[in-house]
């Protein structure tokens, strides 16, 4: 959850049912408990403040946010291989201006396109060719070494 809440995949209110649900699975912090009864419409702030010294607490490093970005364009990869989303669906982030490290990073995120206007400018094959190459390049992805540690 600390790289998906640092790649920015986490709503700040979700943090207080998050911090319950890790409550009722065995950690146990102070400012975890503290989190748990924090109301989903609390403070922004005083939410993300409350989840990271929770996370230190409980022996948690966040990861640098470079690390969990690439680490969630990998579980979209995967996402988009299990038929989760849509290939459309990777044009509505700012994916494709992520530059990757490895040759199956820049292979999938070379294929995202900047926005869904361009995908009305193919044909009906260029799509299909263009979706079936995506697909693969995310299968690759999501089948390729993982990247770091700690996501």
């Amino acid at each position: 959850m600390a790289c998906r809440y640092r790649a920015g995949e986490v709503d700040p209110a979700d943090l207080p049912m998050i911090a319950a649900e890790a409550l009722a699975a065995g950690l146990d912090a102070p400012a975890l408990c503290e989190l748990a009864g924090r109301p989903r419409n609390a403070v922004t702030h005083e939410i993300r403040d409350a989840f990271e010294q929770a996370l230190a607490e409980c022996g948690i490093e966040l990861p640098d946010p470079e690390t969990a970005r690439r680490h969630a364009l990998r579980r979209l990869a995967a996402r988009l291989g299990d038929g989760e989303i849509t290939a459309a669906a990777l044009a509505t982030d700012d994916w494709w201006e992520m530059e990757g490290e490895t040759a199956e990073e820049r292979s999938f995120v070379r294929l995202i396109p900047q926005c869904t206007c361009c995908l009305g400018y193919m044909s009906e094959h260029d799509r299909r060719v263009w979706e079936a190459e995506l697909r693969a390049a995310a299968r690759a992805l999501a089948a390729s070494m993982p990247v770091g540690s700690g996501c």
